[in-house]
């Protein structure tokens, strides 16, 4: 890799020094950088140089994505983070998993147990929220090839947060307070940040099963 394609402010290794790209100069034929220890040095852009991972995995934590929603020609803002979520995770089509979530809150039952919605039961949509508790819900998430690891229960407080060095590698689909958010390798793919800066608790998340 080249130096004049590092962004300013990015460490990176060469030569067995690290150093910090600190100004490109006369259209990207030399560099300023600071290497440990010594600062102004000029080094040419042309030099091979070796991004230090750890720089790049503290800016990747989130990722726009939409799970194919636009594309789907949906529009606005809604309740859909649980198609999202699969979606991404999947890479089934927006609207399939759509219908598919859609149908089961329309043949729903009314529970004792859970919160009566007018705006979900018995109405064929997905955008108003999912009931994720529900058995046809867990049995189409395991048709899928989705099992369920629980991260808190009653009493236990607050064990895992939304932030990678938290979540396993790999994709998941975690459950947080009022939303679902597919997290891949720890970067969080969703319409926006819902992290609140690592503090959210992550009440479980769907994996695929081994």
């Amino acid at each position: 890799m080249k130096l004049h394609k590092l962004e300013i402010g990015s460490r990176f290794e060469s030569c067995g020094q690290q150093a910090t790209l600190l100004n490109v100069m006369n259209n990207h034929a030399w560099a300023d950088v600071r290497f440990d220890g010594e600062t102004n040095t000029y080094i040419s852009a042309g030099t091979e140089v070796k991004p230090i991972i750890e720089n790049a995995k503290i800016k990747k934590s989130f990722v726009y994505n939409d799970g194919g929603r636009k594309e789907a020609g949906r529009k606005g803002n809604t309740g859909d983070c649980v198609t999202r979520a699969i979606c991404i995770a999947t890479g089934l089509p927006y609207m399939e998993v759509y219908n598919r979530l859609a149908e089961g809150n329309a043949t729903q039952r009314k529970s004792k147990r859970e919160r009566y919605s007018k705006s979900r039961n018995g109405v064929k949509t997905a955008s108003r929220g999912i009931f994720t508790k529900r058995k046809w819900f867990k049995d189409y998430m395991n048709e899928l090839g989705f099992e369920f690891v629980a991260t808190m229960t009653i009493g236990s407080g607050c064990k895992v947060h939304l932030k990678a060095d938290e979540l396993p590698k790999g994709t998941i689909i975690c459950r947080v307070s009022r939303h679902y958010v597919a997290v891949i390798d720890g970067v969080i793919n969703d319409t926006y940040d819902c992290s609140r800066n690592g503090t959210r608790c992550v009440y479980g998340y769907w994996k695929l099963s081994d």
